[in-house]
């Protein structure tokens, strides 16, 4: 038995592909962390931990012993619940196209805004240090005047590039600030054209994200790793509605903390 327990749903095939493609849709746009970072998976719902290759010292049982154990970073379950009516569901077996799927935007923006924040910010309790929060490059402080991002970012490359870190390069962006640089203009072009002539890679919306930070897109510096990936499951209905949720499994963790520059908020 599927631990999603969709099959207990009263939900036709038809209704969870519709539930599905819909969750997908509103999801892809906020998960703007993986379009910057090393995705690894999904592993499945099993996985429970990944190997970081290192040991601690532990106490032996006994004289003339030594004893060490495996250090492991465990995965994390993430999950957003949501609901859908019973009455919108038979509407859509009758073939209804506009079916009011509000709650799932709603359950999509957080998980992956969640999501986001864990990358670079980090999630204390889970175990997970933020790109953020381990950067060795903290030196850019752009404020608010957005006309200057290119004199700051360009500064961040040259941080990476002096410390032996190759491109291309990407931005992670949080929304406001993202709106601003598409809308500001300097010397005739948009702030966004200029950046992305600097980086050589995206300039990326992150919900999640506060200010912003340059990543490199070398590979191999900023690791996630999936148990498994998004997906929708079932948890109770009754009369008038039926109770689902977005979860996932995932673990995230830096072999490269010189790859990486922030732009202070």
């Amino acid at each position: 038995m599927n631990h999603l327990l969709r099959s207990y749903a009263p939900i036709s095939d038809q209704g969870w592909s519709e539930i599905d493609k819909e969750v997908k849709d509103r999801l892809l746009p906020g998960l703007a962390a993986r379009r910057l970072i090393d995705f690894s998976g999904p592993e499945g719902w099993e996985k429970s931990a990944v190997d970081l290759g290192r040991v601690s010292t532990v106490e032996a049982p006994g004289q003339g012993l030594r004893a060490s154990q495996r250090m492991v970073l465990p995965l994390v379950e993430l999950r957003a619940d949501f609901v859908v009516a019973r009455s919108e569901l038979r509407d859509l077996d009758r073939g209804a196209v506009d079916t009011d799927f509000i709650s799932v935007d709603s359950a999509a923006r957080r998980i992956a805004e969640a999501e986001n924040a864990a990358v670079f910010h980090g999630w204390k309790a889970a175990g997970i240090v933020g790109i953020a929060q381990a950067a060795a490059n903290q030196l850019v402080a752009p404020g608010k005047k957005f006309a200057e991002y290119p004199k700051h970012v360009a500064k961040a490359v040259e941080t990476l590039l002096s410390a032996g870190v190759s491109g291309p390069y990407g931005l992670a962006l949080g929304p406001d600030s993202y709106t601003e640089v598409v809308e500001t203009e300097h010397g005739g072009l948009t702030v966004f054209d200029h950046l992305r002539e600097i980086l050589g890679g995206p300039i990326v919306r992150t919900p999640g994200v506060r200010g912003g930070v340059v990543v490199s897109l070398r590979g191999g510096d900023f690791l996630f790793e999936s148990g498994e990936d998004l997906s929708v499951g079932y948890d109770h209905h009754d009369v008038d509605n039926v109770y689902l949720y977005i979860e996932e499994s995932f673990t995230f963790r830096i072999a490269t903390p010189e790859a990486a520059v922030v732009l202070k908020p």
